[in-house]
């Protein structure tokens, strides 16, 4: 069991700098919408890949299968792996905050994030803090892999793709320039997909992601910064 979780961590931190080296420093320069479009390309060929070799069917995890079973609380199961993922998610965050915070490759990569080219021009190592910002994505994918192959042991090539989709609206509607106002859009999302399926007939919860992006919708014609991000006020010249 540990000895897969290490091999899941060893291998998506090669897969990232894979990635890097090989598909987004070629292109650096480009805007960001061909860097979009490039992300995209390269999750569809891993998904393919994933199919040649796991099968279309794909595969039954067994690993850490105990933290399925429930917590009784008053009354309520809740499983283990629910408590166990939000004080991961918790801790992840907690110290993602401080590395961006406290550090001085975190003031670079804040620095980058707003404007590239002015911190190169400033001294920022454009290629380390990358390097960086690459390897702890493929740290943080691990450890969502763990979670989500605990949650739902069955892996098939477009194991978790909807959920994918469902956290980029999530960092959409939270704001994308800090991991906070980020985390609270996700967990909005999340609330209001549960609360949505508690209120909706069984027969029409197909219906729910239709209700989620069109919120999504609303908030980027009202908020195009996100919910949870302060507005920056407007310079006079």
């Amino acid at each position: 069991m540990w000895a897969a979780i290490f091999l899941c961590f060893a291998v998506l931190l090669a897969l990232s700098v894979a990635m890097d080296r090989l598909v987004f420093r070629p292109l650096r320069g480009h805007s960001p919408p061909v860097m979009l479009v490039a992300t995209f390309a390269v999750a569809f060929l891993m998904e393919s890949v994933a199919l040649l070799w796991f099968g279309p069917l794909g595969k039954i995890a067994t690993s850490l299968a105990y933290l399925n079973r429930p917590w009784v609380i008053s009354g309520v199961d809740i499983r283990k792996i629910t408590v166990v993922a939000i004080v991961v998610a918790a801790v992840c965050l907690l110290l993602l905050t401080l590395l961006l915070e406290r550090t001085e490759i975190g003031l670079h990569m804040r620095a980058s994030s707003l404007d590239f080219e002015t911190a190169r021009l400033l001294g920022v190592r454009a290629n380390r803090v990358i390097a960086v910002a690459v390897l702890l994505s493929g740290a943080l994918a691990a450890v969502v892999a763990v979670m989500l192959t605990v949650q739902n042991p069955l892996v098939t090539p477009d194991f978790a793709l909807r959920d994918t989709i469902v956290v980029l609206a999530g960092v959409v509607v939270g704001g994308m320039n800090r991991p906070i106002p980020a985390t609270l859009g996700g967990f909005s999302i999340g609330f209001a997909s549960g609360l949505l399926g508690g209120a909706l007939p069984t027969n029409q919860s197909q219906y729910i992601d239709s209700f989620i992006f069109a919120a999504v919708i609303l908030v980027l014609l009202v908020r195009p910064g996100g919910l949870f991000t302060r507005a920056r006020p407007v310079e006079r010249v």
